[in-house]
């Protein structure tokens, strides 16, 4: 018996998704659709807005799902909190996130030996940009850590390839009503020692479910 399948459109491409893989009953599919292969793709990249926007973060299958409604527009693999750091899961909502984010270790034992590091420094474990979900403690960030994706990992929060973080970060701010003309996302990019805050104007809700 064939299986039916949804066409989802992704920008440049289309991605046929089975229809048992909507992502509040079943498995997540394992296309990520387009590929990109760079930051500057990332913020490049042609995006349509769609209609009752939302995120969905699965833990159990380690992915993230970028929603209009119950359909699957986006997926991308994660990193989330190890058993002892789980991510929480719950119904919560974006309201701002940071651009070349500098790190404060956090007052825990597992950091006591780590340094502050500013936006851009080696060692920042916290990528191109950081979105918050639950502040002040818990968000989305890109890593350069990238063979912890699809596993438990992280101290709580999500960890992304930092040019799936830029790119999401983008459709957020996008369906956020804080879009930026395409300069800005250039000159962010070209200046990763200087951090950039964007508040939206409207909340996007993210759902973290076990």
């Amino acid at each position: 018996m064939q299986q039916k399948l949804w066409t989802l459109v992704l920008g440049l491409g289309v991605l046929a998704v089975p229809a048992a893989a909507q992502p509040p009953n079943a498995t997540a599919p394992r296309d990520t659709g387009l590929i990109l292969g760079s930051l500057e793709a990332a913020i490049a990249r042609p995006v349509e807005a769609v209609e009752d926007f939302s995120l969905l973060v699965d833990l159990s299958d380690r992915r993230l799902y970028v929603l209009s409604g119950d359909e699957v527009v986006r997926t991308y693999p994660v990193a989330v909190g190890l058993e002892s750091y789980p991510t929480p899961p719950g119904d919560y909502r974006i309201r701002r996130m940071e651009w070349n984010p500098s790190w404060r270790p956090p007052p825990s034992e597992w950091a006591r030996d780590e340094t502050p590091k500013g936006p851009g420094e080696p060692g920042n474990p916290m990528g191109r940009v950081k979105i918050f979900f639950r502040e002040p403690d818990y968000y989305i960030h890109g890593t350069g850590l990238t063979s912890s994706l699809g596993n438990a990992r992280s101290h709580g929060c999500i960890r992304m390839r930092n040019i799936d973080a830029v790119d999401l970060a983008r459709v957020v701010m996008i369906h956020g009503g804080s879009d930026r003309p395409a300069a800005w996302y250039e000159q962010t990019l070209e200046q990763k020692g200087t951090t950039r805050t964007v508040a939206l104007e409207r909340p996007i809700p993210v759902k973290v479910r076990r």
